[in-house]
């Protein structure tokens, strides 16, 4: 499962091994794989009689209170720290995780990759990493580190930093200002309510932001400057309405298990490479909907499962899974799919999932096999 979570974000997130071509770089590859418990997310949709597809996996925190730890103490820029390994055979790598550590060792200077997971880390005081200005992928998931026991500027000097991994903290805001050059932010798993459009100013370098299972109500217009992104997980969270502004870049949007009831008119036209868009259990109504909210002709899947739809929205004929399981509807309207039904017009569907609303078997009009001809799972 791992490799299929590194291809996929590097397929996605426009990495690729080519990008790390060092012998070093390699090495820190194979040992995150190993090492490291990132969350994973496959990209199979997911109904309440099926199995979950994605499983974040985290170790549960400990019942015990952390100590405070002592100050990390200055050392010259080749020496390791005796709380951590840092192999000869790859000498910007410092390991540092599941080590039952409550507090952040010095970080030598030349270090370019630090794991810091998996402790009982509750804070990272100002100037922890002014030393190590050359990090470019920092591990700090899986510790009990809140927002109000961080240096207002901790991230400040890292003018390199393009992974920062903090998920499954006890954050509840997101960490700010961050380095420009940032191109992936893990802040899944925390206490998050809030993010202002200010809290990513300036990321115009970010690909990927990963922002599930918080507690957030309210988003604004924070997307719209994000110029690179590619992917945005706001799934499981408390969001009322959509995200203002989606940027231009975006391939992958995921809102599922949110309270959102209405989405606005040409929502999706901002986005003309938009491909997977999911928005099941929501509380989506027909009325909420405009006649082409979902006629955009990039994206590829949409799921709209376990909402409130009494009718199946018009979709493009270039869509090619369509998920609307669990809702209301009590009709199948051919018009959804093919506003003109011939040899020539026809829809691209390939799935399309109708199982467990009102409609009857018997009522599929005797011209969908010609409209849905591509179509290999139809089930209602």
């Amino acid at each position: 499962m791992c490799w299929v979570t590194v291809l996929v974000l590097a397929g996605l997130c426009g990495a690729s091994l080519g990008q790390y071509n060092e012998e070093e770089d390699l090495a820190w590859l194979q040992y995150y794989m190993r090492q490291s418990r990132v969350s994973s997310y496959n990209y199979v949709p997911y109904y309440e009689d099926e199995n979950t597809p994605y499983v974040y996996s985290y170790p549960s925190a400990l019942d015990a209170e952390p100590e405070p730890g002592p100050e990390p103490q200055q050392a010259p820029s080749w020496q390791c720290p005796q709380e951590c390994d840092c192999p000869p055979n790859f000498s910007s790598a410092m390991y540092c995780d599941t080590r039952n550590l409550r507090y952040l060792p010095f970080v030598p200077s030349r270090m370019k990759y630090v794991y810091f997971q998996n402790n009982h880390i509750t804070a990272i005081q100002e100037g922890a990493f002014d030393n190590a200005t050359e990090l470019e992928w920092l591990a700090l998931h899986n510790n009990q580190i809140s927002s109000d026991k961080m240096g207002k500027r901790v991230f400040g000097k890292l003018k390199n930093l393009e992974r920062l991994y903090m998920n499954n903290n006890n954050l509840t805001k997101v960490p700010s200002p961050l380095p420009r050059s940032l191109r992936e932010l893990h802040l899944s798993y925390n206490q998050i309510s809030k993010v202002p459009s200010s809290a990513l100013e300036g990321l115009e370098n970010l690909t990927a932001l990963y922002l599930s299972h918080n507690f957030i109500f309210e988003m604004g217009a924070s997307l719209k400057g994000l110029k690179s992104l590619i992917l945005a997980d706001l799934s499981y969270n408390h969001l009322r309405k959509v995200p203002d502004g989606l940027p231009a870049s975006l391939e992958q949007l995921y809102l599922e298990y949110n309270y959102i009831n209405a989405i606005p008119d040409d929502y999706f036209q901002v986005s003309p490479r938009l491909l997977y868009v999911r928005m099941s259990h929501n509380s989506l109504t027909n009325q909420g909907l405009s006649t082409n909210t979902f006629n955009s002709s990039s994206i590829l899947e949409l799921d709209l499962s376990y909402n409130r739809l009494q009718k199946i929205p018009r979709v493009n004929t270039n869509l090619e899974n369509l998920y609307l399981q669990g809702n209301q509807i009590n009709e199948f309207s051919i018009s959804s799919f093919c506003s003109v039904v011939d040899v020539m017009n026809y829809s691209r569907l390939q799935v399309l999932r109708l199982d467990g609303n009102e409609i009857k078997r018997n009522a599929v009009p005797p011209d969908a096999p010609l409209c849905l001809r591509r179509a290999t799972v139809i089930e209602i």
